[in-house]
């Protein structure tokens, strides 16, 4: 089956080691994609974890194009809820001015980190004025696009610079509603199926962003190749989330239970309840791992699936991208 491959990034610190050997390794991994074929290159944002160096996807992403010649590179994704999207419009304008025709805007609704985190990064918002995402994300649609009404408020501010051409728009979700969301500003979507791999809420989705726009989302998920089935199971290990239930409705996915707990500490709250789930991991040969994303494809029809690796060492990662690459087609071709 013809699909596109792509990669999502996290900048994971290896143990004993520091930041900047982890963003060293995730601009090696980049270049490499590059030279192999991958599509994109996705970097995430995380905050106040010693264990991920991803903190401002921004940066790494002008980085990673300056070391790039041919790969598409966003950030997968920026955690608007902080953002002022003005700024986030003048920015991914600016790095679409830099490299034309290669930057990716991928957008996300999750916090990124722990509630201290998010609160020093909101420090400076007005609870008051502060809108809901939705609000945030047309908000945006329209300084990127200079589409917002005339009636709006910040109608009269303009965003440079002006590139010949918008960045690519993508919103991150794992939902019908978040789906429905991108269709109707006109986005592409990108299906979070590594934190919900529920077949039935995949096809209920991708159905809902095909019917609104004869498109097909693209399908993040766990994938790791290794020599043998054996030692691919082995390096991924038993992987966990948690899904903690706050009051209000906010669910947050966790990797550890002493991640929720501190998690629910800062947030100030006893009363959640936590879901543990197994995520769902295509680890093993090459040609497994190919057979299983070739099921994939034909059963939801899809084009372009964003791999999220599982494994931290940079060695195996390294090496799984480079034995997918030789095992799908149509990065060969």
């Amino acid at each position: 089956m013809s699909y596109k491959l792509s990669i999502l990034d996290k900048a994971p610190v290896p143990p004993g080691a520091s930041a900047d050997v982890a963003l060293r390794n995730t601009i090696a991994l980049a270049r490499r994609a590059d030279q192999l074929g991958y599509h994109r290159f996705w970097v995430a944002e995380h905050h106040g974890s010693s264990a991920l160096a991803s903190s401002a996807p921004e940066i790494l992403v002008s980085h990673i194009l300056a070391q790039t010649s041919r790969i598409r590179v966003g950030s997968g994704g920026v955690m608007l809820q902080h953002y002022s999207p003005y700024k986030v419009a003048e920015v991914f304008r600016v790095l679409e001015s830099l490299a034309p025709g290669r930057v990716d805007l991928g957008i996300g609704k999750a916090p990124g980190g722990l509630p201290f985190a998010t609160r020093a990064l909101q420090a400076f918002h007005d609870p008051a004025k502060k809108p809901d995402f939705e609000a945030a994300f047309a908000e945006l649609d329209g300084f990127l696009t200079g589409t917002l009404a005339p009636e709006h408020p910040l109608a009269s501010a303009v965003v440079t610079p002006a590139p010949s051409a918008t960045p690519a728009r993508i919103l991150l979700g794992g939902s019908p509603a978040s789906a429905e969301l991108a269709a109707r500003h006109g986005w592409d979507f990108s299906y979070a199926g590594h934190f919900n791999g529920d077949p039935a809420n995949i096809e209920a989705t991708f159905r809902t962003y095909h019917d609104r726009t004869g498109r097909s989302p693209s399908l993040a998920l766990y994938a790791f190749a290794a020599s043998s089935r054996e030692r691919a199971e082995s390096l991924v290990g038993e992987l966990r989330i948690y899904t903690a239930h706050l009051p209000g409705g906010q669910r947050v996915n966790l990797p550890s239970l002493e991640a929720v707990a501190e998690f629910t500490r800062q947030a100030g709250t006893t009363e959640y309840r936590v879901e543990e789930k197994r995520p769902h991991v295509i680890a093993g040969t090459p040609e497994t791992v190919r057979a299983e994303l070739d099921d994939l494809a034909r059963r939801f029809g899809v084009t372009e699936f964003i791999v999220d690796n599982p494994v931290a060492a940079f060695a195996e990662r390294l090496a799984s991208i480079e034995l997918l690459a030789g095992s799908v087609s149509s990065l060969a071709a």
